[in-house]
């Protein structure tokens, strides 16, 4: 059985944004973030492979979204099937990726397949990206991806909040919550994302624009959070739009992203 200690080490790994406000959410809901955030990182690892070709990305995204789909609880859970679609891929895939069978039955039973839904909506709508080859031209193609990656995660968080205790966000803010932060991943992964041929950008969108985009959203988001009562939620969505808002500013400067001991000083400051 995976240990917590063991999903704690994997957070830190894959996302210092939200390692902190996890692992400091009570016991229940962090449970059913982490599993949240993990299994939408195993796919996305997926998405963003620099070495695994177009087809297989198709297959593997597919195939993942099937197998959550059949599933029906935490007890039956098919954890050899998984096993199995990612054993080929083993060496090639991280560690967070082939692990999303264990990821995917973190969360408490009455909840876990909400979060399998997700990730399998997502992950088709990463298949269908794959496929299209992200192909965005207009601020519309920009709205569907960033709702499709990102946004759709900030209406599971209102579901994950809902069942925990009662707190109903809105789901407006949600979706700019998503939004803003996939915007600012955008422009911190530019240069990487155009070396393999993808770009992001709507047509004749430059720095500036798509800046402003992600600026939008952030503090929409960042408004929101202040009507809301203090606790878990508020607190877990402070984090990540206070370093998104600075890693623009940061971005703005000509800076490639914030230092370590920058985002300590900020998450000590929400502290």
């Amino acid at each position: 059985m995976i240990s917590y200690q063991d999903v704690l080490e994997t957070l830190k790994e894959t996302s210092r944004t939200f390692f902190i406000p996890i692992s400091r959410l009570p016991q229940g809901l962090q449970e059913a973030v982490g599993a949240a955030y993990l299994c939408m990182r195993a796919i996305d690892e997926i998405e963003d492979h620099p070495h695994l070709d177009k087809l297989s990305k198709i297959k593997y995204l597919s195939s993942i979204s099937q197998l959550l789909q059949a599933q029906t609880s935490v007890a039956t859970f098919a954890h050899d099937d998984f096993a199995a679609l990612m054993k080929e891929q083993q060496h090639v895939l991280p560690a967070v990726t082939i692990r999303i069978g264990e990821w995917a039955c973190l969360a408490p039973e009455v909840i876990a397949p909400r979060i399998w839904d997700a990730t399998a909506a997502m992950a088709e709508r990463m298949a269908r990206w794959v496929a299209d080859d992200w192909k965005i031209q207009t601020e519309a193609d920009l709205d569907r991806y960033t709702f499709g990656v990102a946004g759709a995660v900030g209406l599971l968080l209102c579901d994950l909040w809902a069942w925990f205790d009662g707190v109903q966000m809105n789901r407006t803010h949600a979706i700019q919550f998503g939004r803003g932060l996939q915007a600012v991943n955008i422009l911190r992964n530019r240069d990487e994302d155009m070396a393999r041929n993808v770009d992001y950008f709507p047509t004749s969108w430059t720095h500036a624009r798509m800046r402003e985009y992600a600026f939008h959203n952030l503090t929409q988001a960042e408004a929101y959070t202040h009507t809301l009562p203090p606790g878990p939620v508020a607190y877990f969505m402070k984090i990540p739009l206070l370093l998104a808002l600075e890693t623009l500013q940061a971005l703005a400067r000509g800076e490639s992203k914030l230092s370590r001991s920058t985002v300590l000083q900020l998450i000590q400051d929400i502290s």
